[in-house]
This record gives C-alpha cells, structure tokens and sequence, in this order.
C-alpha cells in the first residue's frame, strides 16, 4: 500500500478513528488492533511475504529472551550468529542470489570456461532490507547487554512491524521505539497537527518533486548516448532531487503518520544539500543507516580508536556495505566506493568533523565560501548518484563523460519541454522552505506566530500543488531495496 494512495487515504483515518475512539481504553488491544493493521498495511502487496516477517519476529523474540538468561559466552554467540544467520540468510537468498550467481559466471568465463547455472525468478519481498536490520539491532543490543528482551510478543511484533516505517524506514532501534510500545499513549493534539503538517510536506516532495522530475530523469538516463552534456548534466541534478524528494518526502510521511499514534521516530534526513562536506552530508542522509552501519559495523571494527590505516579500512568498509545493501549491482558497490574516495582526504587531515552546525547558523543568507562549499558538495554527490542510478558501471562512466564533452555548453533538450518550468518551480519552493526551515525538524515546523489565514494559505498552496501538478506516479525509489 502506497502513501500516496486512494488506498492509504482511507486506512490511514478509518485506523485512526478505531485506534482512538474504539480500542484506546486498553493498551494491550491497542497494540494488538497496529500489529493487525501492520499487517494488512505489509500483506497488500503481497501477503505470502507475512510468512517471513512472522518468522523472523518469531526467531529474534525467543533469540532475545534465551540471550539474557544465558550466562555462558560460547552459548551466548552461539545464539546470535542464529539470529544473524536467519536474518542475513533471508536476505542474501532474496536480494542477491542471482547477483552471487551472474558474477560467479562473469568471473568463470573470463578464464575461458563456460557455465549455465539456473537463475531463479525471486522476487524481492518490499522492506526485507529495513525490518531486517531492525530486528538485528534488537539481539545484538541484547548481546551487547544494553537492552531487556522484551517480555511481551504483541508489543515486540509491533515494533517489528510497525506499518508507518515497515516498508522503507527510518530503521528504528528497538531501544528507541520498543519502550514506546509498552506505555499508555494519550491523545497529543499539537503533535498531531505537527504530525498532517509533516505529512503535508512529505507528500509535496514526493508528489511534486520527486513523481515530477522522475518523467526527465527517466527519459535522460534511457537516451543518455543521444543527449548533449548540459541535458545530462540536468538530468543527474534532476535525480538528486528526485531521490531527496521521493525518500525524504517517505521519511517525513512516516514520522508524520506515527506522532498521529502518539509514537517519535528519529529524524531520518537533515537537510543534507546544505551540507558543506561530504562528512557533513552524510551525517545528515539517511540518518537511521549511516548511524546503523556506525554503532554495528564501524565502531565493533574498531572505528576511529586505531591507527590511520585501520581507519581507511574501516571507512572504506562502511561505504562498501552500505553501497551493497541498497542493492545487487556493481553499480552500487561502486557509488560506495566513491563515496569513501570523497570521505578520504577529510579523514586524512582530520578535517571530518569540522562542520557540525546548521550551514549559516542563525544568518538568512550564507557567504560566497559556504554557497561554493555547498555547491561543491552537491556536484560531487551529483555524480556518485549516476552510478546509483545507472544500469550498469559502462553506462554510468559513458554517463558521466557525456557530461563533461564540448556539448555541455549547448542549450539543454529539456528547456523545450513546458513542464519542465513547472518542476523548476516546484524545486525552488523546496529549496526555499528548507534553506528558511533548515534549523527545524522538518520542513513545514510552523513555530512562527503566523495568523491562521497565512497558515491555512500555506497548506491549501502545497494541496492545490499537489493536486494539480502531479507527476506520474512511481513507486518510492527505496521500495527495492
């Protein structure tokens, strides 16, 4: 079930108006009445993929409670390599079986051999990536002894399954939003006003921005060989915006959507455009992953406590991993890569925490040295989401070379297109609602004494928006991975 939906549009408020008015008197059917609709909301797609959810909440709640009463250390990583094994397992079977397969070909007929193993038609069940990830912080946290197992198997599956962040995240911590589920939730009006503007928003950069510069972005990538190096160059900028908008604007509808229950997710984006390095942008994208990879992968491996060569192993690590989790493609492995090549030199000098505050804190206009830092930035983050984007690493390079050929300096193909300036538009109000806003959770956080006429004019602006200048409607990007 999509957020941006006919569907989603009815099960958001008949759960809501149930969730308050019918079962609100007992927190133990509360719980039970979102595991339920977590459920429904998951099985939509398809509902065969419950079997495995199930199974997995299954695995890690007895996990988790054998893990605390055990006392004997070899037993104790007995258990949680079971928990990684079934987690990982599940999700190396279904996002990179055929990857293992059709590279093991690859590599086998480079030394002139010949080989037709069976590919199978798996199909990638939606979320495996996120719940998967959460439910493994919940028994290595235990491991880590810093966290009860939970005693309470409605309460754990909630949380597993949780429908606002199931499907693509934030990846909560069991430590964060476990807790939340055990006490009584009462009924917070301004949070929840706080939540509709949130989702308001949410919807604006997905429907608007991102569904809008999809159509070019699309178009540009399919015909990249054919189109001058201004018309790519728009292209790649295009699809960092359509990315921001179509995974934030996910981000911001989930957060949103949970203060309408009475839960608090973690900021999963912060702005990161604005960033003025590449540390910088990626303590601010995709929070709830980076900060995964850090706590569980970086950190166990010894992350910034050891000797500069461990510490480009380690970075390195990251990057690679997480280019691998978000998909079976070198493509990806690649965009990682890159990424820790632009992180290197900051680590090398030690310059990878100098900006930790908000770009031109306090100040309405940044200076010329932080406007060429942040375009700096940008540009760079611009061209590794090529390959993010590409269908293979040759198209990504061919991509990325027709960008820097004698036809960059022609007039774009896209300029002759009228909804072009339509897109253009609706990228300027996001850049500036977020430049005015970038110091708040999120983009339309209202702690201004705004009359209500101003107030209201600002939300029926953004609906009127949405409602006339929707783009073809896409499957949120993160959905595959």
């Amino acid at each position: 079930m999509l957020f941006n939906t006919i569907e989603f549009s009815i099960f958001l408020p008949l759960v809501f108006l149930i969730y308050w008015f019918i079962v609100n008197q007992n927190l133990r059917l509360q719980n039970a009445f979102l595991l339920l609709s977590s459920y429904v909301f998951y099985g939509w797609w398809d509902y065969r993929f419950l079997s495995l959810i199930i199974f997995s909440s299954i695995v890690d709640y007895l996990i988790g409670n054998r893990l605390h009463r055990e006392t004997v250390e070899s037993k104790r990583k007995l258990l949680l390599f079971t928990s990684l094994a079934v987690n990982l397992g599940f999700l190396g079977f279904f996002k990179y079986y055929n990857f293992f397969i059709d590279s093991f070909v690859d590599a086998f007929t480079i030394f002139g051999g010949s080989l037709e193993p069976s590919r199978l038609n798996i199909v990638l069940p939606v979320g495996i990536s996120f719940y998967t990830f959460q439910t493994l912080s919940y028994t290595i946290d235990i491991y880590r002894k810093n966290l009860e197992p939970s005693k309470n198997l409605v309460s754990f599956f909630s949380y597993v399954s949780f429908f606002p962040q199931l499907v693509a995240g934030p990846i909560e911590r069991a430590t964060n939003l476990l807790p939340q589920f055990y006490a009584k939730r009462v009924f917070n009006a301004q949070g929840a006003a706080d939540g509709l503007r949130q989702i308001l928003w949410g919807l604006f950069k997905k429907v608007v921005v991102a569904d809008n510069c999809a159509a070019y972005v699309n178009e540009v990538f399919s015909n990249y060989s054919e189109l001058s190096g201004s018309t790519l160059f728009l292209g790649a900028v295009f699809f960092a915006f359509q990315i921001y908008g179509d995974f934030s604007g996910y981000s911001d509808i989930a957060i949103g959507t949970s203060r309408l229950f009475g839960f608090n997710l973690k900021k999963n984006f912060a702005f990161p455009y604005f960033s003025r390095d590449i540390s910088e942008f990626w303590r601010r994208w995709h929070i709830s992953l980076s900060t995964w990879f850090r706590d569980y992968l970086y950190i166990p491996l010894g992350g910034s406590r050891v000797g500069m060569q461990k510490k480009i192993r380690n970075t390195f690590a990251i990057f690679i991993v997480s280019g691998f989790w978000h998909g079976a493609n070198w493509t990806f492995i690649v965009w990682g890569v890159l990424n820790a090549l632009y992180f290197l030199p900051l680590l090398l000098t030690g310059r990878n925490r100098t900006f930790t505050n908000n770009v031109a804190e306090g100040k309405l206009i940044p200076s010329l040295r932080e406007i060429f830092q942040m375009l700096t930035t940008f540009s760079l983050v611009c061209i590794a989401w090529v390959f993010f984007r590409s269908k293979s690493v040759t198209e990504s390079l061919e991509f990325i070379n027709g960008i820097f050929s004698r036809s960059f300096f022609q007039a774009p193909e896209l300029f002759a297109k009228p909804t072009f300036y339509i897109t253009t538009f609706a990228l300027f109000i996001l850049l500036f609602v977020e430049w005015i806003q970038r110091e708040k959770e999120h983009g339309l956080v209202l702690t201004y004494k705004l009359h209500f006429i101003w107030r209201w004019s600002i939300y029926l602006l953004l609906v009127s928006l949405i409602f006339s200048f929707p783009g073809t409607k896409q499957e949120f990007i993160y959905f595959q991975f």
